[in-house]
């Protein structure tokens, strides 16, 4: 079914398109295939909240240009869901977003986050200023690493969090669990650390409390699929079939229902 609006796709941190590297992998070929219409954002792999909000909004208007759409779909992925919300909250955008739907995104936080802000200031200094000087050559115009960690920091469980929902657009957010290590190597470590400090379920990143925000429908895949997996970074074929499956039912889901 024809969905509305067309589809954008907002990646997190660490991964964007830079030449055939792509930062959903086939998922946006995917979904092309099927006959929508998509696009990935063009935002900082590292760059600010803020930062990548202003690069969003341009990015959207300019794809709602050439598509002569009113408004789109947001299916962000990880810090992405944090930039989309800024975006739509606090720089005009509610009227060009018809629908959000958060992936694994860290919506009171990331525990990993806080854990690296405790590493000693000259080591996260030296951090910075390298993770900034290879994304910068990989294409972001504004990198700040260490800026972001700041903004990824888990919010204290002592601490209401109040999480705004626009009354024009709909929002929506499904978290993922990674049962065991060794299911996904890049993913292997954050999951122990996790195992180690902290209760709960989570994709190796992002607790599954974390993640809820607006309508929650819960766990985007029965089994176990890493915070990487969700987004074709290091899926295995059998997975990835999966993994497609939840993308295209994402999009039937909104066509159906006016979206």
């Amino acid at each position: 079914m024809k969905s509305k609006y067309p589809f954008v796709l907002v990646h997190g941190v660490a991964l964007k398109d830079f030449l055939l590297f792509k930062a959903f992998g086939r998922i946006e070929k995917m979904l092309e295939d099927e006959g929508y219409r998509v696009r990935t954002a063009k935002t900082d792999a590292f760059g600010t909240i803020e930062n990548n909000a202003a690069q969003l909004k341009e990015d959207i208007q300019a794809f709602l240009r050439k598509t002569c759409a009113e408004k789109v779909n947001i299916i962000a992925h990880s810090k992405g869901g944090l930039d989309a919300r800024y975006m739509i909250e606090h720089l005009g955008m509610e009227d060009a977003v018809a629908s959000l739907t958060t992936l694994c995104t860290p919506h009171r936080g990331a525990a990993l986050a806080s854990r690296i802000l405790h590493l000693p200031g000259f080591v996260l200094r030296i951090l910075d200023c390298l993770i900034n000087l290879v994304y910068r050559i990989g294409g972001d115009k504004r990198p700040a690493a260490l800026a972001v960690c700041r903004q990824l920091q888990a919010v204290p469980e002592d601490k209401t969090v109040v999480l705004h929902v626009s009354d024009k657009v709909y929002c929506q957010s499904y978290s993922a669990v990674l049962e065991k290590k060794r299911l996904d190597f890049v993913m292997d470590v954050p999951l122990m650390y996790f195992k180690t400090f902290e209760n709960g379920p989570s994709d190796g990143m992002v607790s599954v409390e974390s993640a809820k925000y607006g309508n929650y429908r819960g766990e985007c895949m029965e089994e176990s699929v890493s915070h990487s997996e969700i987004v074709d970074f290091g899926t295995k074929k059998k997975k990835k079939e999966k993994v497609f499956l939840f993308y295209k039912r994402l999009c039937a889901e909104l066509a159906e229902d006016g979206f």
